[in-house]
């Protein structure tokens, strides 16, 4: 897993095309992450570090708590990249990683501003949880915020423009429910959809992760988000 491994996964399965950027260690976690990645395109830098790992404990209510490892992740300075429709990028990487992708960016740059630090970069769609938030100052751009159980909303100029709800489900893991919401936002504002049915098309992606356990496996597909929205 990890958040960049994920929501490139969460987005291929929601339709995109997609292309992750990674870096990873010569040794048996590098080739177990790489072979669970599907149908994305991946290209992974060898370094001489240990591939990053993640310690996650989920109690009874779904609720997550991370330890993250970040091994090989820390190595990953410079990215090439080609011309895109959008650039997705987390902080599990070095700030000069996400510098380098924003200065390459050909189209629109989505910054998941998590683990919250400061980073000096400009995006135009920004999404954190309600604690990363106070992390933002001054951040222009759009802005999505997750709020759990409650759904999540859209600012703009420190405005709410969209708010949305989840579908009600049980969840049992939210561990990549944040990850499927990101990647679904993004995939579904591409798709020139409102921003108010992107944003719940989002909270419905993280509900049915939430709904699941483990990572990459509760990742919903783009029917099953048409599904649970009709439902």
């Amino acid at each position: 897993g990890g958040k960049g491994a994920n929501q490139a996964v969460a987005a291929a399965r929601l339709g995109a095309t997609v292309r992750l950027v990674c870096s990873v260690g010569r040794d048996p976690f590098a080739e177990e992450a790489l072979a669970g990645l599907g149908n994305v395109e991946v290209e992974a830098q060898r370094v001489e570090a240990p591939t990053g790992v993640a310690l996650i404990l989920v109690d009874v209510q779904g609720e997550n708590q991370i330890v993250v490892a970040p091994g090989a992740n820390a190595l990953l300075e410079t990215v090439e990249l080609g011309p895109s429709d959008a650039v997705l990028c987390q902080l599990e990487i070095p700030d000069a990683a996400v510098l380098s992708a924003r200065e390459q960016s050909s189209g629109l740059f989505c910054l998941n501003a998590a683990p919250a630090r400061p980073i000096a970069v400009e995006a135009d769609l920004t999404v954190v949880n309600r604690y990363e938030l106070e992390s933002l100052s001054g951040r222009a751009g759009l802005i999505a915020v997750t709020l759990g159980a409650e759904g999540a909303v859209l600012l703009e100029g420190g405005e709410e423009v969209a708010r949305a709800e989840p579908p009600r489900v049980e969840a049992v893991d939210g561990t990549a429910a944040g990850d499927a919401f990101t990647a679904c936002l993004l995939v579904s504002l591409l798709e020139g959809r409102e921003r108010v049915e992107a944003l719940r098309r989002a909270c419905a992606a993280g509900a049915l992760a939430a709904s699941r356990f483990g990572a990459q496996p509760s990742l919903p597909t783009a029917a099953e988000v048409d599904a649970i929205l009709s439902g």
